[in-house]
């Protein structure tokens, strides 16, 4: 039987060419350090297959899982990257609620480098001419008010795409970062474009792979407080 790792999911997001899984160790009572699976193709994105319980579903953000890993697979600022054993099922050990998630938030701190935007974000991103002094890329946060905007960002540009914004202050700082969630994105984008208050939630944040000249700081989970 191969190595597991026990994790609470805080993300099954939408990447390129299928998703990215992280979550937190969990021992039964505690928290540990972040774990991301990721594949052995470029990118590291997990297929469908090779994610799923042996039922056929998919692993749900909050489920206690049990993936089987082969190495740890740490790449540039991305330290928590284990690769996964595509050969077994993973296993769902249990389930948290969203009261547990306070046990579970990063400390209280800017989101790794702040200050360089986008057109359409605000400190979204990071140069890759700085990026090599990041360390770690994954975040939950507690906010106390999430604002949702979807629009049609690429417009004037001659992309039709609506896509899903969260707007939100952190660490005393103001974001607004592309939402990655696929559940949030298909409950949104089934919404006339706007602005939607959902009010306090948790969000897990990523920063993504380099992408051009930067790496990109994105919104991988948002998950309503109790």
């Amino acid at each position: 039987m191969p190595t597991a790792k026990r994790l609470v999911c805080l993300a099954n997001s939408r990447k390129l060419h299928g998703r990215c899984v992280a979550g937190r160790e969990w021992n039964g009572t505690e928290g540990g350090g972040w774990i991301r699976p990721v594949s052995a193709r470029d990118g590291g994105d997990v297929s469908e297959y090779e994610r799923q319980y042996e039922d056929g579903s998919d692993p749900q953000v909050l489920d206690v899982i049990d993936v089987p890993v082969i190495e740890s697979r740490p790449r540039d600022y991305q330290t928590e990257n284990w690769l996964l054993d595509p050969k077994f099922y993973w296993e769902k050990a249990g389930r948290l609620s969203t009261s547990d998630l306070a046990a579970l938030t990063d400390p209280v701190a800017p989101l790794w480098i702040d200050g360089h935007s986008t057109y359409n974000g605000l400190n979204d991103k990071v140069p890759l001419a700085v990026a090599g002094s990041v360390t770690g890329s994954l975040r939950l946060l507690r906010v106390d008010r999430l604002r949702l905007v979807v629009s049609r960002p690429g417009e004037a540009f001659g992309n039709d795409k609506r896509r899903v914004q969260g707007r939100f202050r952190h660490a005393g700082r103001q974001y607004a970062l592309w939402v990655t969630d696929p559940g949030c994105e298909r409950t949104y984008l089934a919404k006339l474009n706007g602005t939607y208050d959902i009010g306090g939630c948790y969000l897990t944040v990523s920063l993504g792979e380099p992408y051009g000249d930067a790496c990109y700081k994105l919104i991988a989970a948002v998950i309503p407080a109790a």
